[in-house]
């Protein structure tokens, strides 16, 4: 037996008189409705502690970490570096609901590492930094409608839960009840990759949409990358029309170079949105872009958004040791390395068991691979367009 099957006992008895105590007072068993595993199978995880790239579940099984908390813990789970900034400064205090110095070193961070990033709002959760920006789009144009794309994910707003990707639809949820019809009007859903819906819809809609927000990199339907002069088409197709472009980065931010994934596109998006890895690991998201743009929020402007744990001293101090880390020359590229090889390993195996399933096709489907962080976006084959 192998060492890595020797830590693996294959006992999940704690995990689920854990699991079974949880149903009783959480809702599922979880605070967010795919750790439940309904719609993929098996049983819920319950995680006691992580370590570098593993994590040990309640009954001591070592696990190989893929997941990486959704993509946040580029750096590894416990840190040294970001574990000592958070031990630190929880000594210093935890909240004080005033401005302190680590939100302006965080905030220098993040706009040198993304210069069209002028001006920077921190909020605690993506779906707060999505929700604010359109707010903002809504306010600056004086325009009610958005477009955005069928598949795509961008927290769980009202005015994202219609033909979204992730959990909803991992759970067949394509309408969300509680929504107002009247809210849910005011989001116009196309095609991802299809300039042409995009256009018809600017014409229907004449003078009336406020923004487009969309993934960069599609990473909630699968992963589906952007056809050639998508984005920059979306950048045309707002700037001709006098709407506002929201690129959502809360995943693509940082993954795969240090900085914004639009820089790697040829695109600058009029509203950045980012999350996940400028926390570290601890709740953060923040939506930044032109100071133009961004003066129209309070107490600057009259677009109004406020939180009290919004810019929190622990999660400043985590993304400033994250981001701190992610400067370090070949980062990336050792990075991408490691994806590559976990890519080959999955195609290898993949092969294998078409094989044995197939042998008469055993060269139907394919796996693309594109670079990413701890892991690999893997794009199915052929390339799907969209939803």
């Amino acid at each position: 037996m192998s060492t890595a099957q020797s830590r693996v006992k294959r006992e999940r008895k704690r995990s689920r008189e854990i699991f079974e105590r949880a149903e009783k007072v959480l809702v599922g068993g979880v605070n967010s409705p795919v750790r439940a595993f309904r719609s993929v199978g098996g049983e819920p995880l319950i995680i006691e502690r992580g370590s570098g790239q593993h994590l040990y579940d309640a009954d001591g099984n070592e696990l190989l970490d893929f997941v990486c908390s959704w993509g946040a813990m580029i750096v590894g789970h416990a840190n040294p570096a970001i574990s000592e900034a958070i031990a630190d400064q929880a000594r210093r205090g935890t909240s004080f609901g005033v401005t302190t110095e680590l939100e302006v070193e965080l905030a220098t961070f993040i706009t040198r590492a993304i210069p069209f990033i002028e001006k920077i709002r921190f909020v605690s959760s993506g779906t707060e930094a999505t929700m604010s920006a359109v707010r903002l789009a809504r306010g600056v144009t004086k325009r009610d409608f958005i477009v955005k794309f069928e598949g795509c994910y961008h927290g769980h707003a009202d005015s994202f839960l219609s033909q979204a990707g992730s959990g909803l639809a991992t759970l067949g949820i394509a309408e969300c009840p509680g929504v107002p019809a009247a809210l849910a009007a005011l989001t116009l859903n196309v095609a991802y990759n299809d300039l042409h819906a995009v256009e018809r819809v600017f014409l229907q809609h004449k003078d009336k949409i406020a923004a487009i927000i969309v993934e960069p990199i599609a990473a909630n339907m699968g992963v589906v990358p952007p056809q050639t002069g998508f984005l920059k088409g979306l950048h045309e197709i707002t700037k001709k029309n006098g709407a506002l472009l929201i690129v959502d980065e809360v995943i693509t931010g940082f993954r795969l170079h240090n900085g914004s994934v639009q820089e790697l596109l040829g695109i600058e998006a009029d509203l950045t949105t980012l999350g996940k890895i400028i926390g570290g690991g601890v709740p953060v998201a923040a939506y930044g872009g032109r100071a133009e743009l961004m003066d129209h929020v309070a107490p600057l402007g009259p677009v109004y958004q406020a939180g009290t744990l919004a810019g929190n001293p622990l999660a400043m101090r985590a993304g400033i040791a994250a981001l701190k880390q992610l400067e370090k020359p070949g980062l990336y590229e050792e990075m991408t390395q490691l994806a590559g090889k976990k890519l080959r390993g999955c195609q290898a195996l993949r092969h294998q068991a078409i094989r044995q399933i197939f042998p008469r096709n055993a060269r139907s489907g394919r796996i693309f691979g594109a670079v990413t962080v701890r892991g690999c976006f893997c794009f199915c084959g052929p390339h799907l367009p969209g939803y």
